[in-house]
């Protein structure tokens, strides 16, 4: 496998390569890599600078021989939201950079992959193992990359509240779980007839389930349920938020306390919000929105976003949304966008090419506005010396079981610590959360 030429070029996503822009990922502490990944990370750290044109010559020597070896039987996989190198790392030897739903299907829709791995977070990298064949094996890069929102919606938080609902209201209620949820969670879904969502057919799924006259629990954010409420004109006093996630795992009952308005509100809600978020989008703020909206710019969001900020924004959506804003704005145009620092620097990039001018929302400079454009930090922990490593641990045979994701299997994201289900619960898990993965696709896809 010959790579291609490191000069300025534009790969398939659009991400301009410049071998003397500098990376723009912070380089991790050697204690924070596995043993068997010290090596990688010893080389890595020991290399003159970041730019592209040191770090991918390094990198081919370990990834052009795993490309070779596996042929067409390896799949590399990135999201949206990994730092550019990263994503320039697994462009650059044949992978797919894609959001949250197209990566969930990859395994199944490409049965003669059989080795996949991925470089993202792991509650994705499970869900390609839950809808994988069982010729297919799935690998994480790091373990550890976890994601903020999945952490306060972990399965022994959130089974104490659904059970009591599941109680309360029966075969009336179905649980839709966001992608951003670990295989338990989709799990929960498929139990209770509900669905998986991401946050470009949340709409969709809900939507469907209000035609069956039953009541939606929205696991885990609280500002894409409210968002999607919103969107399809639920009035938002039926919207009702539970109490803050952990306390529910301390024994919490349902009661006056478990929600604003207690058990009436409840009762009358068509939807309920787990209480939920992620760190990255909460930052947002309208007054970000009409700043750049009162200097002639097209303000972007997603929908993880608080509620005040979507309804000031010209529009919000997905990363495959917002990916494609930018791929197809005209010359001229000037776009702030409100999501994950890494990717609106990758959009930048290709903004630049096309003569569109791209600004993270919170970039704006004036006093009184301070700066806040942070990646995600968890996904960020999937480094070059992480893809290295894997790459050249499984050509060899070595590849270490703890980068192995299963279904159902849970990893503390800062000790590495996992719970791995037994055989026949695992069987189980996946029956219940495929069927919740399924419905979701099966709704989407009739959608159109």
């Amino acid at each position: 496998m010959t790579p291609p030429p490191l000069t300025p070029s534009v790969a398939s996503s659009g991400i301009v390569l410049r071998p003397d822009l500098p990376i723009c990922q912070t380089d991790l502490p050697l204690d924070w890599y596995q043993e068997e990944f010290k090596p990688y990370a010893e080389e890595y750290l020991a290399l003159p600078d970041r730019k592209p044109g040191t770090v991918l010559p390094w990198l081919d020597r370990y990834a052009i021989p795993a490309c070779e070896h596996f042929g067409d039987s390896l799949l590399l996989l990135a999201h949206f939201y990994m730092g550019g190198e990263v994503v320039k790392l697994v462009e650059r030897y044949g992978g797919t950079i894609a959001d949250s739903y197209v990566l969930a299907l990859q395994a199944s829709r490409n049965p003669e992959k059989r080795v996949i791995v991925e470089s993202a977070v792991h509650f994705m990298a499970e869900t390609i193992a839950i809808l994988a064949g069982d010729h297919q094996s799935v690998w994480i890069t790091n373990p550890k990359a976890g994601c903020t929102m999945e952490m306060l919606a972990k399965e022994w938080m959130v089974l104490p509240a659904a059970e009591q609902l599941v109680a309360r209201y029966g075969d009336d209620l179905a649980v839709v779980a966001y992608m951003n949820t670990g295989g338990r969670l989709k799990a929960l879904a498929g139990r209770t007839n509900g669905a998986v969502c991401t946050s470009s057919n949340a709409h969709k799924i809900v939507a469907q389930i209000r035609k069956e006259g039953r009541k939606v629990l929205f696991v885990p954010d609280h500002h894409l349920g409210r968002n999607t409420a919103w969107k399809l004109g639920m009035p938002l006093d039926r919207v009702v938020q539970l109490a803050e996630p952990r306390q529910w795992a301390q024994g919490m009952k349902l009661g006056d306390a478990s929600a604003p308005g207690g058990i009436a509100a409840l009762d009358a809600a068509e939807m309920i919000l787990w209480g939920s978020y992620c760190g990255v989008h909460t930052i947002f703020r309208r007054e970000h929105v009409e700043w750049w909206r009162a200097h002639g710019w097209k303000v972007l969001v997603h929908p993880e976003s608080p509620l005040e900020v979507v309804q000031a924004a010209d529009g919000s959506g997905s990363t495959d949304f917002l990916w494609k804003a930018v791929q197809n704005a005209q010359p001229g145009e000037r776009l702030a966008i409100g999501t994950e620092g890494h990717f609106v620097r990758n959009a930048r990039e290709l903004a630049r090419a096309r003569g569109v001018e791209v600004m993270h929302l919170t970039e704006i400079p004036e006093p009184g506005f301070p700066a806040a454009g942070c990646g995600c930090a968890t996904m960020s922990r999937n480094d070059p010396p992480h893809l290295a490593g894997i790459l050249d641990l499984l050509r060899r045979g070595k590849g270490p079981d703890l980068n192995r994701v299963l279904a159902g299997d849970v990893v503390d994201e800062t000790s590495g610590r996992r719970e791995r289900l037994e055989p026949d619960d695992r069987a189980e898990m996946i029956r219940d959360a495929r069927r919740a993965l399924e419905r979701m696709i099966e709704i989407t896809e009739a959608a159109g």
